[in-house]
């Protein structure tokens, strides 16, 4: 394989490396999902699987071959060269939990950060065959088709997805059950997934605490591009250094809404 011809500050060549890996990362998904497999748990108690190790391994060793000076952050297998201009950042499985149990609302995310900014965002549904892709400046596109956010006025009528409840810590909690109970739908489990139900105006908000950066910036270009909103709780960009607040909304007045709640009275942090 041959080195990819670089643009500065551009990620439109890079589009195509990150449905490469996207594709490799799925074929290993696809031949472990549903069938035994052994299960460990890393140092933080979450689980990990040798589809996420092989699916991580295997984009690396095709980042390697094509852009061998970028930087790359991985979930399973850490960093290297973060201070370069280019930096991947991979989650082979987000959702590990879902994927060991069988439910297809796992994916893998892929996000390409220029100088720190998050300027291409995949996230890949191997099971379903759905790929949400965001570009900085572009609009989202699932599976080739374009995707926006839908408006809603007030959070009365939001419909609000969340990973589950104990991913807010005690001193979050309180702001995560100001919010919850002044939505009108609430919903949990849908990992990464509830992400592109957001960029194609099923759901309104999604909101998440203790994330890792390979858990957010994916979400970046993918919530952009289709029109929305997302930052962390102070509604500053996200980065590899935010603090894994997240809130991300399909319009701006909702965004603010939500934040002015998830404020209000928060101690902490």
């Amino acid at each position: 394989m041959t080195e990819i011809s670089q643009t500065p500050s551009c990620p439109e060549p890079f589009r195509a490396l990150a449905e490469e890996l996207a594709a490799a990362a799925a074929e290993i998904v696809r031949r472990y999902f549903r069938h035994p497999i052994t299960i460990e748990d890393k140092d933080d108690s979450s689980p990990v699987t040798i589809a996420d190790r092989e699916a991580e391994t295997a984009m690396r060793k095709i980042l390697a071959q094509k852009v061998p000076d970028h930087g790359i952050w991985g979930e399973e297998n850490g960093g290297e060269r973060l201070d370069a201009e280019w930096v991947w950042v991979l989650d082979p499985i987000d959702g590990t939990k879902a994927f060991i149990t069988g439910k297809p609302s796992f994916g893998t995310l892929i996000a390409l950060l220029h100088r720190g900014r998050p300027v291409l965002g995949l996230i890949d549904q191997a099971i379903t065959g759905e790929r949400w892709v965001g570009l900085a400046g572009q609009v989202t596109t699932l599976n080739g088709q374009p995707v926006s956010t839908r408006s809603c006025p007030d959070l009365s009528l939001a419909a609000l997805y969340a990973t589950g409840p104990e991913i807010f810590p005690p001193v979050d909690r309180p702001a995560w059950e100001r919010l919850s109970a002044s939505v009108k739908l609430v919903r949990y489990g849908a990992d990464c997934y509830a992400y592109g139900l957001l960029a194609s105006g099923f759901v309104d908000l999604v909101v998440e605490s203790t994330l890792k950066p390979h858990d957010y910036l994916a979400m970046v270009a993918v919530i952009e591009g289709a029109g929305g909103i997302i930052t962390d709780w102070d509604g500053q960009p996200l980065s590899l250094n935010s603090d894994g607040r997240v809130v991300a909304a399909g319009d701006a007045a909702l965004h603010a809404q939500a934040r002015e709640l998830l404020h209000s009275e928060r101690s902490g942090g």
